[in-house]
């Protein structure tokens, strides 16, 4: 394993029970933030530039956003938020158990399988080669993909039209 490897999960872990244990709301999202960053780190690591790239735009920016504009718009703070009793605080723990508990049993008897150097791929995860995948193979799929939003996009824009005469509080 590279001291990269090693590194990217050393902090994503960090940042990952820095989501969990973070007292403030918008510390438990620049935390959540530094885990996607470590996230596509590890997905350039694995020569994955595209899911990269994805996972920093989408995730790491827009939904962040999102959720930010969330927490600070709704003003989260000790008074307004009630105190979990400690009969929840069992309950959350026992949860927790017993999904590593029914997590471990399940992954005990499982045997990775290695690859093979002489048919490897080594540009499996480039974006020309995802594209290409995209492209020949997954055609119909695509387009039938893209006709569904352009219709989602239609019906929203017609949704949100305003009516002559219709007034908005």
């Amino acid at each position: 394993m590279s001291p990269l490897f090693l590194f990217l999960s050393f902090v994503a872990l960090l940042s990952a029970l820095g989501v969990v244990l973070a007292k403030n709301p918008v510390h438990s999202v620049l935390f959540l933030i530094l885990t996607f960053f470590t996230l596509s780190g590890h997905y350039l690591l694995l020569n994955a530039q595209f899911l990269a790239a994805v996972n920093i735009i989408v995730y790491a920016g827009a939904i962040m956003v999102l959720f930010l504009f969330v927490i600070m718009f709704l003003n989260l703070n000790e008074e307004t938020e009630p105190h979990k009793p400690a009969l929840a605080k069992i309950a959350a723990a026992i949860a927790g158990g017993s999904l590593l508990l029914i997590l471990v049993a399940a992954l005990r008897n499982v045997n990775p399988a290695g690859y093979d150097p002489a048919t490897f791929k080594s540009q499996i995860g480039m974006v020309d080669q995802l594209g290409l995948v995209l492209f020949q193979q997954y055609a119909l799929p695509f387009e039938l993909a893209s006709i569904l939003l352009l219709a989602a996009m239609v019906g929203s824009v017609m949704l949100g039209k305003r009516e002559t005469g219709e007034r908005n509080f």
